[in-house]
């Protein structure tokens, strides 16, 4: 069976985007699929950002933390567990996530209130470094949010800027696992065109 990984970073809209687009057709087609880390505060260390921007890498960092935490704690799943929650939040309800809000998300999750404490912890870096360049050496090169993997072969993206109907999103796993399976095959792009539509996963 085809073996289908997303890594993306949490903060990332157009990764949210891509994710529930990914899970709706992945179940409609049966396809297992994994939701892993990777960081746009890594891939952008040493940048000399500011504002908007900023903000986003320093939310990155300290998100990954907590993703990390909790995975090392109770193993992949609960990154999806929490990544759905958090998302949700973050994207649909841009909610900043305060302390009190973010303990009762956890709890929510079955996850435990004291990860908050990883946000700050930076000996959890490594770790989320670890994962992050799993992702870049899937694509045997750098790129941003999402990474799509297939049998081991990773892609950038794919990005949307809506999620697509039930049949156009099969249609669209269908055509990258084909893409993933041709050696030959390495870029298909064009210009993305502007934000994306945050919105529920279609019904």
């Amino acid at each position: 069976m085809t073996a289908v990984d997303l890594y993306l970073d949490p903060v990332c809209p157009f990764s949210w985007v891509t994710s529930r687009w990914l899970l709706d057709a992945a179940d409609v087609s049966r396809r297992p699929v994994n939701l892993r880390q990777m960081s746009l505060a890594v891939l952008n260390e040493g940048q000399g950002f500011d504002g908007q921007r900023q903000q986003m890498m320093e939310r990155s960092r300290r998100l990954g933390r907590l993703f990390a935490a909790a995975v090392g704690k109770h193993g992949q799943d609960a990154f999806g567990r929490l990544y759905e929650a958090l998302g949700t939040q973050l994207h649909l309800r841009d909610d900043e996530l305060d302390g009190d809000e973010l303990r009762a998300l956890l709890n929510a999750c079955g996850l435990e209130e004291s990860l908050c404490e990883a946000l700050g912890d930076a000996s959890l870096d490594d770790e989320v470094k670890r994962s992050h360049q799993a992702s870049q050496d899937s694509l045997g090169g750098s790129a941003g949010s999402p990474v799509i993997v297939v049998d081991g072969r990773g892609f950038h993206g794919p990005v949307l800027t809506r999620i697509p109907s039930h049949e156009d999103g099969v249609r669209l796993l269908d055509a990258i696992v084909v893409a993933a399976k041709i050696p030959e095959f390495a870029t298909l792009q064009r210009p993305t065109q502007g934000p994306p539509v945050l919105e529920e996963r279609p019904r």
